[in-house]
């Protein structure tokens, strides 16, 4: 996940405000991989899915990709395909593409990883859109928004993710948002 990351940034170009601030994108993991031995193959190639909230660092990404298409280890974009995002209702079940990753902190400062099973995650994750969208500039009208694991899903489980050597316990598991319909929008992309 740390090599798509520094990939991302490398075509978001240097200085992007993507890249120390709060995160205002979501980033899935490669799709379309087999393990053999240690290593993994894209014997048909990868998915790769990327959000972003507005036209500006979608541009720059386009344009970074066109300039310098190559991932790593022999992966190469031959075709991106934009989606605008469906139109939302006011309550939308939305499928991840990678685990969800929902922690606070302690009274002793250590971390808790709250999974779909734990109803603070929610309090969590409806905490964390609130802030981004905030940050993106959505009014207060928006900030309605209330996101919950899907607890009725019969595939829900949780997931160990490394990023930079570091292990993280998430959730696969779908998530309900109710909220206005920029709102949804927001959290799709």
């Amino acid at each position: 996940m740390h090599r798509l990351l520094g990939v991302l940034h490398k075509w978001l170009g240097p200085d992007n405000p993507e890249h120390d601030g709060m995160s205002l994108y979501s980033m899935g993991w490669l799709q379309g991989g087999a393990v053999q031995g240690r290593a993994l193959h894209f014997p048909r190639g990868a998915t790769w899915t990327l959000g972003f909230y507005g036209y500006d660092p979608t541009r720059r990404l386009t344009e970074g990709i066109l300039r310098d298409p190559d991932v790593f280890s022999g992966l190469r974009v031959l075709d991106m395909e934009v989606v605008s995002p469906p139109r939302f209702e006011r309550r939308h079940t939305f499928r991840v593409a990678s685990p969800v990753i929902a922690r606070r902190h302690r009274a002793d400062r250590s971390q808790e990883y709250l999974l779909w099973d734990d109803p603070r995650a929610d309090e969590v994750l409806t905490r964390l859109l609130r802030t981004r969208m905030e940050r993106a500039g959505l009014g207060p009208d928006h900030l309605d928004v209330e996101v919950a694991f899907d607890r009725t899903y019969p595939g829900a489980r949780t997931k160990l993710t490394t990023i930079r050597g570091v292990q993280h316990k998430g959730s696969l598991c779908p998530v309900i948002l109710t909220g206005t319909p920029e709102a949804l929008t927001f959290a799709w992309t």
